[in-house]
Parts: structure tokens; sequence; C-alpha cells
């Protein structure tokens, strides 16, 4: 009651500040900054008037799902004047790379397409594959290559078919002493020895810039009369190696477009919403083929959907070259996106012809796209948070278990004994947080009393805040086991006082029977449901975690002990073997000559590691 009561005076207040700030708002362009209670940035947006659209978001109207969830999470807003509505749209675009806000439409994987580039200013340039673009740096840029094409194979197309050198070799007047196989091979033409000059080295370029730009029949040519020597003069394998560069080829022309001039560049964007989830597509066309189709996943929180697909297009071009022309599936403010990238770029946003035909094909792809999306989203929810919180409600655990503890013990007689402490967040391992233990106190083969010194440690570093992963509490503590390990670790947890701060179960894995600390009955979760899968993914996990680092111990203690039993060799000398050849399966394979090579390894003991490991072998 009194909780509700402070609630709603805070709101109560909230709006009022808000209200308040709203009068003082300028009608002036500029950009605006929404924050959240803690005081963290959750969108930023532009607006030709600031006291027009800031004052959009606080009325009563009507607004999309995501719009009326980020506007719950407001708690306050900045707002920055600008001098122009395009000045507004470059701090815009430079704040949100800087904060990346969660309402913002963002590339937030930071993913950048490969290109390939050929620097024009060099007078015997190469072909590399490059992600950054630099606009007006004199080289020539062929792509984006988004899916489905790898710049790799076509790079391989073109070093077969053209004598282009591949080399980073700086080409100077001074010849270098011989050429490298690719010149013998036929596929250079050798410019580092000064066989060749730029007039007829700049033709090979020309004719790799021509197949580039969409000219396949040139390249077809050559290349399938190189493989018909090939095959003539039985080498087969680079007979087939042509082959494989001539199916590449006809991949490529099977992306053509019909009636689609070769000489202009075109990108598609389509963007489909639910209201809530969004999608943008993106088909991206140069010289008359299709180079790919990306899928773009979005929850940006603008009114509009026009101006949600104006965001995305600006914030894209950042890290992408613009074409000559794109396709929009909504009508966006032209005028500012042209003076932001380029004046001679064509916007169509009312297409016809061949260019409404690429536009429905993005369409049909961003619906198909969000309706995957939204079942792989409800797959990962009721496998994850969703599984917590059907965890709690069957088991009536009294705190949502969102950060979960599993601990296994591996050992073999009692040897090499380890636990290992899996963390779940959210339903989903968390790797990082994970944490390993070698048992120090138990003598023999005692699992119980391994459990109970693995949780000891774990919750002394609890108590005592020590260490990232240790340091947080969980929620719950699954031990893999019955009733009886479950009432040995839950001594533990009175014995750190945390027996009414975290709760503990046990899994016993021959029925799948869970066991509480508040019923003497095991809980039958039904099969296959979502928190029983949850609690299996943790307890073999676990199992995993443990039984890996056994192994890696025992095979480092086998291996220590093999090396210690010869004689002249100590620690130091141990250690620099094993950072050599890794293990000591690899230092018996070893030459006496490359074991000579390691630190302190003289002939003789070399001789007698190797006659020590090989006789060990034979035993």
């Amino acid at each position: 009651m009194i909780c509700n009561l402070v609630e709603k005076l805070y709101n109560r207040n909230m709006n009022e500040r808000i209200q308040a700030k709203l009068k003082t708002l300028t009608t002036k362009p500029g950009v605006y900054v929404m924050r959240d209670k803690k005081g963290e940035i959750i969108y930023i947006g532009k607006a030709k008037n600031l006291k027009n659209r800031v004052s959009q978001y606080f009325h009563s109207s009507p607004k999309p799902s995501k719009v009326q969830a980020m506007v719950k999470a407001i708690d306050d807003f900045d707002y920055f004047i600008a001098i122009s509505e395009l000045d507004a749209l470059a701090l815009e675009s430079n704040l949100i790379h800087k904060h990346q806000p969660f309402y913002n439409i963002l590339l937030k994987d930071g993913k950048m397409f490969p290109y390939i580039k050929i620097d024009m200013r060099d007078d015997f340039p190469r072909l590399e594959i490059v992600r950054k673009v630099k606009k007006d740096d004199g080289a020539k840029y062929f792509g984006p290559y988004i899916a489905g094409i790898d710049p790799r194979e076509i790079l391989k197309t073109i070093s077969f078919a053209f004598k282009i050198r591949t080399c980073k070799s700086k080409i100077t007047t001074t010849p270098a002493k011989r050429e490298c196989l690719n010149y013998s091979l036929g596929l250079c033409l050798a410019p580092c020895t000064c066989r060749v000059g730029k007039e007829e080295y700049a033709e090979e370029i020309k004719k790799v810039i021509r197949f580039l730009n969409g000219n396949d029949d040139e390249i077809e040519e050559i290349l399938q009369k190189k493989m018909e020597t090939a095959s003539n003069l039985e080498n087969f394998e680079r007979a087939i190696e042509l082959r494989e560069c001539l199916k590449m080829i006809s991949k490529l022309k099977q992306r053509v477009v019909a009636n689609l001039p070769k000489d202009v560049d075109k990108d598609i964007f389509a963007y489909h919403t639910d209201g809530l989830n969004g999608v943008i597509t993106v088909v991206v066309v140069r010289g008359g083929k299709i180079l790919g189709v990306a899928n773009f996943v979005q929850s940006d929180a603008e009114l509009e959907e026009s101006e949600t697909l104006f965001n995305f297009i600006s914030q894209y071009y950042q890290t992408t070259l613009t074409p000559d022309e794109i396709i929009v599936s909504h009508a966006i403010n032209e005028q500012l996106l042209k003076d932001f990238l380029s004046k001679s770029l064509k916007i169509i946003s009312n297409p016809h012809a061949i260019n409404l035909r690429l536009l429905n094909m993005a369409k049909e792809n961003a619906v198909e796209y969000l309706t995957k999306h939204l079942e792989k989203e409800k797959l990962a929810y009721s496998s994850g948070l969703g599984a917590v919180k059907q965890l709690q409600d069957k088991l009536g655990l009294k705190e949502l278990p969102l950060r979960m503890e599993c601990y296994d013990i591996s050992h073999i007689g009692g040897s090499n004994k380890v636990a290992s402490m899996v963390v779940f967040e959210n339903g989903k391992a968390n790797k990082k947080q994970y944490r390993k233990f070698k048992i120090k106190t138990v003598e023999g083969n005692n699992d119980f009393e391994c459990l109970k010194e693995a949780l000891s440690r774990r919750l002394q570093r609890l108590a005592d805040k020590n260490g990232e992963s240790f340091s947080e509490k969980p929620n719950l503590i699954v031990i893999d086991g019955g009733k009886g390990q479950l009432s040995s670790c839950f001594e533990i947890l009175k014995e750190f006082g945390f027996e009414n701060k975290i709760e503990i179960i046990s899994l016993a894995k021959r029925q799948e029977e869970v066991f509480t600390t508040k019923t003497n009955n095991p809980i039958i979760l039904k099969f296959a449901s979502a928190e029983l899968k949850l609690l299996q993914r943790i307890r073999d996990e676990s199992h995993r975690f443990a039984i890996t680092f056994h192994r890696q111990l025992r095979t480092k203690n086998q291996t220590s002990t093999e090396l210690e039993n010869i004689a002249g060799l100590g620690k130091v000398k141990i250690q620099a073997l094993l950072s050599a050849f890794g293990t000591t399966e690899n230092i018996r394979k070893a030459s006496v000559e490359e074991l000579c090579l390691v630190k302190g390894i003289h002939e003789s003991l070399a001789h007698t590691i190797k006659n020590s490991l090989n006789s060990n072998s034979e035993n």
C-alpha cells in the first residue's frame, strides 16, 4: 500500500516536472535525449521543431506499442538546439553511435559488409577485401557483398583469369631479383621485375573492372579456354579449380535482374512492423545483379514509420557507399537525406516496373523474416526467462531464480578431484561466470565431502565479496544428486547464514526427481517441460565442465610425472619443453635436432628424453 502510494506520488511529480519542461521548449530544430530513472539515455531523436516533436510523445493520442513502452520508461529529457535540421541530423547520428540507446535503431553488432578495393593511385594496383570504405580516396570499391557471394571466391576467380599481382610488395623502379611462383604459373605479369609496363598492366585492370561492373562474358570465355587447356595437358587438379570458378560465374549470372541496366547501382529498403517489432530489409543491386539481401531487426521508438526508415538509412550509409539510387517503401524527407548523404542520390518512393518488383521482393523478405524472428524470440523466451518463471512457480521458490548455480564433482578413484560451478542467468549459460575448484582437503573417494568443500569455498568468497563471479549472490543453487546431497549442502548454507537468503534444490538423475528443503517428498516436473529442461541443461553443463577440467588436470599431471621421471629434467626444462611442444606426445614425436632447439636441452639430454619416452610408450 505504502509502496504504491510512493510510486503514485513519484509519477505525479515526474509528470509535473516533464510538463513544466515541455512549456520551455523552443520551436527551433535540434536533438532531444530521453533518460530513464537511472539517468541512462534510452532514446535520441532529432526534430525540425523541438517543441512539437517532444510534446507528441507525452500526448494521450494513440501510439505504437514500442513508443508506449519507451514513454513509460522516460523520467527526464534534455535537448540541444541546432542551426538547421541538417545539423540536428548530424548531431543525432554522432550521439546515437556514441551512446547506443536501447530504443534507437542501430546496427548494434557493428557489422560492416566487405568490399573489393582497387587503389587506382597505385601504378600497379592489386585487389584487396576491405570492410571500411574511404570516400574520395582515389580507390574503386565494388560491393557490398552481403550474403551468398563470397568476395574471396571472386578474388580467386579473378586471379585465375587475369594476371593481377596478389602480393603486398612495393613496386619500385629497382626490379626484384626474381619473379615469384605466380609468374611461373601464368597468374601474374610480374611488375616487380619490370616485365610489364604501366599501360599493359592497366589494360588487365580494366578487364577486372569490367567484370566487377557486371560483364561476365569475357572472364567466362577466358576460364573456359584455360580449363580446356589444363584438361588437355592432363593437369586435372587445375582443371577442377577452373571448373569451380566457372560455377561461381554461373552463380553470379543467376542473380542478374532482367531489364535492369548494368550501369546503375541501387539499394532497396523495405520496412515492415507489427507495432512492437520491426524489420528493415535491404536488397543490394550492383552491375545489374543482386549482390545480397540483409535483414535488420529494429526497435526504434519513432512516432512514424517513415522516420524510422529515414533514421536507418542515414545510419546505414555511415559505413557503406551510397549507390546511384535508392528505392524506399515509405515516403521520407528526400531533400534532407540528399543533403546529408549525397546531392546526386536519386530517391524513389513510388516505384514502377522493375523497381516495383524489387521493392515487393524486399517487402516479402521483411514480412517473412519478422515472422521467423518472432518465432525464434518466442522459443528463446520459453527456454530462457519463461522457463525461469515456470520453475519458480512449480517449485514454490521465494525469488525468481534469475541467477542459478550448479555444482558437480569429477574424479577417477579419488584422484585428481575437481568441482565445477556453472552459472545460468535468465535461463542462459553465462560462461564468463563459470568457476572450477581443485579439491584440497578431501582424502579418498567421497563426493559428499568434495561437494561440501567446493560449496564452502564458494560461500566464503560470497561472504567476503571476493571475486567478480563469487561476489554475486545466486537466487538458486542446484545440486546433482538426491536428498542426501541436498541435506549435506543445506548444512553448509546454514554454517554461513545463507539458509534464508539462498534457496537450494537437488536433481536426482535416475527419475529426474527434484528435492527441496521444504518437503521430504520429491517434486516431479512434467516430462519435456521447459522448467525441467532448464534444470537438465544446467546439470548436464556442470557435469561436462567438471569432466573437462578433470581430464585437463589428469593429462597435465600424467605429462609432468612422465617427464619428471627422466634424469636431467627439472621443472624449468620441463616447462620449456611443454611450452615448445604442448604435449608429451608431441615431445615424443620430435627429432633430436628439434629437441635441441629448446633452451637447456643439449644433444645428450635430447637422446635421453627420446629413449625414455619411447620406452614408456612401448611398455
